[in-house]
């Protein structure tokens, strides 16, 4: 009986929960890395050089990292539903003001302010998530959220290649429209979740009594058993202090420096064999096909096995590899072919990374011990594309770059079996 219920719940909250959070994910990467794109006109109209092009990329991090913690401890004191549908329409208004950048520095402005706005979405639903699911589901959750990423890529790339082939519309050139564009679905959709988003499952009328009562039971029983686990932090100081945190950070530190320099770099890396931005667009959506694959089948392996550690290392290395071979390579075939290696890589490893903050952490000590974890490894987004950029302009091309994220992807691997022997847990919290 107790299996059937089990079935019935997890079905409801994949239906009910995951593809909502997906679509909220999907316009935030989508904001957040169309740059990439507009970089095509924009740079050469405001006179902004790789290298301006890679730090003021990079400084959206800068925000994050500052401002993540705080939000992150807000959304665990007044819900999600209120916090996301704040940072979700105040990014949309900030993006689309970016169409208005004149020069390098308000371009920095402009990257900076829109991290600052969107500090705690990221963190802020995986810990719902965690608020949500059980920890045999979590790692699944997580990649199924995360999907948005390279789905985002796969559809999202070809819109924004469309938008950059257009001359002008209402006195705005085409990496400005791209900015308008692509901001208006954050703001509608934070509507949305102030009408759609449900807090806790206590309040979630789409569950039966029974259902109910026993993922409330399921989620108490975890908490209780989580507990037991060696230097448990509940508090957000206790959290914020505990070096577990630091290392998991360092690991996404990697993994963050791989996914945007993919994000802000790969359109540009693609383009210089010749492409038009609409082919650019279909050409940069395919490694992500692949990685959308990998990212799903790989997190119900590690849910199913209860296993995480070797499901971190595997694919940060692999990407690490992929880096290399990008570097190296000559021809598009080639740099196709690496970036796909890369995008498995990069997006396979991220959800049992996540999972993992659950196996020592609850309460409000999750939820900033989560938003610290990004706030300090999206720094990666920072170093990736700023190094790609720098190293471009100081080399004339792209491999120093590419070598140097790969670099700091085999760092990720190394950490992840450093962290192995700093907690331990029961298996059956760990699945």
């Amino acid at each position: 009986m107790n299996n059937e219920l089990e079935t019935r719940v997890s079905s409801k909250l994949m239906w009910r929960i995951i593809p909502f959070v997906m679509l909220l994910y999907f316009i935030s990467f989508l904001d957040r890395v169309n740059a990439g794109f507009a970089a095509f006109s924009m740079n050469k109209a405001l006179g902004i050089s790789s290298a301006a092009f890679g730090f003021g990329g990079g400084l959206f991090f800068v925000a994050y990292f500052l401002f993540e913690v705080p939000s992150n401890l807000i959304l665990h004191r007044v819900g999600a539903r209120i916090w996301i549908a704040r940072v979700m329409i105040t990014w949309g208004l900030v993006s689309a003001a970016t169409a208005f950048v004149v020069g390098p520095k308000s371009f920095y402005l402009a990257r900076f302010a829109l991290g600052a706005a969107e500090a705690g979405f990221f963190p802020g639903i995986i810990f719902y998530l965690n608020n949500w699911f059980p920890g045999r589901q979590r790692a699944a959750a997580a990649a199924w959220f995360m999907a948005a990423v390279p789905i985002s890529t796969v559809l999202g790339s070809p819109i924004s290649g469309a938008i950059m082939q257009m001359h002008s519309a209402l006195g705005l050139a085409n990496w400005q429209l791209l900015y308008v564009l692509e901001a208006l679905p954050a703001i509608v959709l934070g509507y949305f979740v102030l009408k759609l988003l449900i807090n806790s499952p206590a309040d979630a009328t789409w569950l039966a009594q029974d259902e109910k009562a026993w993922l409330q039971e399921k989620l108490k029983s975890e908490a209780t058993a989580r507990s037991h686990v060696q230097g448990h932090a509940e508090s957000a100081l206790s959290a914020l202090r505990d070096p577990r945190v630091l290392v998991l950070a360092l690991i996404y530190f990697g993994t963050s420096a791989g996914l945007y320099t993919l994000g802000l770099w790969a359109p540009l890396i693609i383009k210089q064999f010749g492409f038009s931005a609409f082919q650019v667009g279909l050409i940069n959506g395919i490694p992500s096909v692949a990685a959308l694959i990998a990212m799903v089948a790989w997190a119900r392996h590690s849910d199913h096995t209860g296993e995480r550690i070797w499901h971190v290392v595997l694919p940060c290395a692999l990407a690490a590899l992929g880096l290399v071979f990008a570097g190296l390579a000559s021809s598009a075939i080639g740099v196709v072919l690496a970036l796909i290696v890369v995008n498995v890589g990069v997006s396979a490893g991220k959800a049992p990374l996540w999972a993992m903050p659950s196996m020592f952490l609850s309460g409000e000590g999750a939820a900033a011990g989560i938003a610290a974890i990004n706030s300090i490894g999206n720094l990666g987004g920072f170093v990736g594309p700023f190094a790609i950029g720098w190293l471009k302009s100081t080399t004339g091309g792209y491999s120093a770059g590419l070598y140097v994220v790969g670099v700091t992807l085999l760092a990720s691997a190394l950490l992840t079996l450093i962290f192995r022997k700093s907690v331990t847990v029961k298996p059956a919290l760990a699945r």
